[in-house]
């Protein structure tokens, strides 16, 4: 017997439907239901040469390309769980994923193998190299080419389970170690937004975020199987190229993650900004000084909404409300707790708890106390600050292990970012607290500038006063070329923390810039 997954039964039903429609768009080159399934049974039945079994955990360690998702496929075919790793990840936090997660083969981009091949040694489950678009077997590895020299043919295992989409996936590592995540069935708590974005059979969803994330794998290409959707990939997010890319493939839908919508907004703008296939965007992140601004150029409609691999609980925005990420689908419920879990009322910030019908939906793999300490209560608390209005709008106020203590004052670095975003001059920037010599924290800005553009600490200063409380406007400024981020584009504010103030750092109060308290 081989029990088939959700995604293997839906791919069979395409191919059963229509063997000839296509599905996946990359670059120039697209690919059939048939094709697509034909790439999967051969990866399966490779994998089953070199020897992996059903529940063997196969990690995918590579960028966007039809590769990965025939690895993907492939590995779900035979029973695998797959693990989703940031193709970014180095050093430690490698190391830790590859032992923790216990996977035993692993597929990689050829410029990531040397530092697999680096932390090996702390791996010693892995057995099992494969390389990605590599054209030959290097380092002791096997070309995943090799490998789709198997068989077309259903391949012949016992399969006792029909496999989650993920089975392990990692954290971003933010603010610690990367934790793995156990889910047991995400794909039916992401029906609502599937819901939502309108996106009709034979239609184009643009995937510019990394596979390895889980917006990109489940939602856009997990999401475009469910909804017999064809899927548009891009190797990554390019901000001079993703409208052009969106015309390209005549895509309907696109997600995007933190400051993108920013960056997109900050493009030149062209006499053919609103001339473009897309009509909704999945946003996480959308600063809500330029919501309509961006959706007034692009002609598009945001659909804000907050989620987490951690746990099952989504609010979602359909109803345009500004600023928010709105309310509970899909039979979740939320609240909004202060420091010894009291709910409080509308208009007050607190950490954001949640908790589904379903029940417990994960659990963090190894980590059974901080399962415990997540659950506590049976809600999940998620670390997020948050509040929620008297119309039960809820509106994301940040992390709060990077909220800032200030002599007194609890300071969101999400409020003071959305506000330094907003200056023209401004690309991105990122909020940290570092020590003050009176004791708690004081406010740093480290800030990137638009291309050719240039802005005085004072000037930035004076653009944040009224926008903010006085004790939030930053002490500290720095200009820095880039910012430290992971793989999913989210910035590393724990790299921050750890550098603290540079000799490139202005200091306002040094520099005797009073901010008037109003």
């Amino acid at each position: 017997m081989r029990a088939q997954s959700e995604i293997e039964r839906l791919i069979r039903q395409r191919v059963a439907e229509d063997p000839s429609a296509i599905w996946l768009k990359f670059k120039d080159s697209q690919y059939s239901w048939e094709e697509v399934l034909s790439f999967a049974q051969r990866a399966a039945n490779g994998l089953l040469s070199l020897g992996i079994q059903p529940r063997d955990r196969v990690a995918l360690m590579a960028g966007n390309s039809p590769e990965f998702l025939w690895m993907y496929f492939g590995a779900i075919l035979i029973g695998a769980d797959v693990v989703p790793l940031n193709r970014w990840q180095r050093g430690p936090a490698l190391e830790h994923m590859l032992k923790d997660s216990g996977v035993v083969a692993i597929a990689c981009d050829p410029d990531v193998l040397p530092f697999i091949l680096d932390a090996r040694p702390q791996a010693p489950g892995l057995r099992y190299l494969i390389t990605i678009n590599a054209g030959q077997s290097i380092d002791k590895s096997v070309d995943f080419s090799d490998l789709l020299g198997a068989p077309d043919a259903e391949p012949k295992v016992a399969v006792d389970r029909p496999v989650a989409a993920v089975g392990l996936l990692y954290t971003s590592g933010t603010t610690g170690q990367p934790k793995g995540i156990a889910a047991a069935k995400y794909e039916p708590l992401l029906t609502p937004l599937l819901t939502a974005m309108g996106v009709k059979a034979g239609e184009t969803m643009y995937a510019c975020l990394p596979l390895f994330h889980a917006n990109a794998l489940l939602i856009s290409a997990i999401g475009s199987i469910r909804l017999n959707a064809k899927l548009a990939l891009a190797e990554r997010f390019s901000a001079s190229q993703f409208w052009d890319d969106c015309r390209k493939f005549d895509a309907v839908q696109v997600n995007t993650l933190g400051a993108m919508t920013s960056i997109l907004m900050k493009q030149v703008p062209r006499p053919d900004d609103r001339d473009n296939p897309v009509r909704t965007i999945l946003s996480v992140g959308t600063p809500a000084a330029m919501w309509r601004g961006f959706e007034t150029r692009f002609a598009v409609k945001i659909l804000e909404w907050y989620g987490m691999s951690d746990a099952a609980g989504i609010l979602l925005n359909t109803q345009g409300r500004v600023g928010s990420v709105g309310k509970p689908v899909g039979g979740a419920e939320f609240k909004v707790v202060d420091e010894n879990g009291q709910s409080l009322p509308a208009g007050q910030c607190g950490e954001l708890l949640f908790r589904h019908p379903a029940g417990q939906a994960t659990s963090y793999h190894n980590l059974p106390d901080a399962t415990r300490k997540a659950y506590e209560g049976g809600w999940f608390h998620s670390g997020d600050l948050g509040e929620q209005d008297d119309e039960g709008f809820f509106y994301f106020r940040g992390r709060a292990k990077l909220a800032i203590r200030r002599r007194g004052e609890n300071i969101s670095a999400w409020e003071v970012e959305a506000v330094l975003d907003a200056c023209p001059e401004v690309l991105e920037s990122a909020v940290i607290g570092v020590p003050s010599e009176v004791g708690e924290e004081e406010v740093m800005a480290v800030v990137v500038l638009q291309p050719g553009k240039c802005i005085s600490p004072e000037d930035l200063i004076k653009f944040c006063e009224g926008k903010l409380a006085y004790y939030a406007v930053p002490r500290f400024v720095e200009f820095a070329a880039s910012l430290p981020k992971t793989g999913t584009q989210k910035i590393q504010h724990s790299v921050l923390k750890e550098r603290g103030r540079t000799e490139a750092t202005w200091d306002r109060e040094q520099a005797g810039v009073v901010v008037t308290r109003s």
